[in-house]
């Protein structure tokens, strides 16, 4: 079982349902499990694949792709989302194309500590998105200064505020649905090209 939730299958699909899939299709020709648990509300899929696509691979975000998908990976940790955590994790190492940085990487998150991998504004930009993750009732004004100070410009702090936004939308949705990668090729990027 790949959800808890009734997921229609792909080659079942008619109708606005059928149209959506096609907008949710990867680059594998499958669509993700994510997406697969809007099937009996088409109309929520079509908000939700708008917004994913909009906040973490529009190509006029500045910040890196493997940085954005490195702040989905530890919201995701921080919500103990395993779905999200998988697919992301996997667009971060990918990105990176650095087997031992995306190992530092993945330890100093997964014990709460990046700043045993990251400084300056990365390092602000992810206790930015764990705090409005975790303790999102505590932000302060002080929060933002923090980043400003580290040299974030402001559509910088945007792109994290919605990447983290979003994830803590989708987590929500996958566990509350108990959504798992089964059947799902993980990972949207391809390999990088050999140096």
């Amino acid at each position: 079982m790949s959800a808890w939730i009734k997921m229609i299958p792909l080659e079942e699909a008619t109708g606005k349902l059928k149209d959506m899939y096609q907008l949710a299709l990867t680059p594998s020709g499958t669509v993700d499990n994510v997406m697969r648990a809007h099937s009996l509300r088409p109309h929520s899929m079509e908000g939700h694949l708008v917004l994913y696509r909009s906040v973490l691979h529009n190509p006029d975000n500045t910040l890196p792709f493997w940085f954005l998908e490195v702040v989905a990976s530890y919201v995701s940790m921080t919500n103990r989302c395993d779905y999200s955590l998988t697919h992301h994790f996997a667009n971060a190492r990918r990105l990176m194309n650095d087997p031992l940085r995306a190992q530092l990487v993945w330890d100093a998150l997964s014990t709460a500590q990046p700043e045993r991998a990251f400084s300056g504004k990365e390092l602000e930009l992810l206790r930015y998105a764990r705090k409005l993750t975790a303790e999102v009732a505590r932000m302060e004004k002080s929060d933002f200064d923090s980043l400003k100070a580290s040299g974030c410009d402001d559509g910088e702090i945007l792109e994290v505020n919605q990447v983290c936004a979003y994830f803590n939308y989708s987590n929500r949705l996958l566990n509350g649905l108990g959504v798992t990668t089964q059947g799902d090729v993980v990972g949207y990027y391809k390999e990088p090209a050999a140096d």
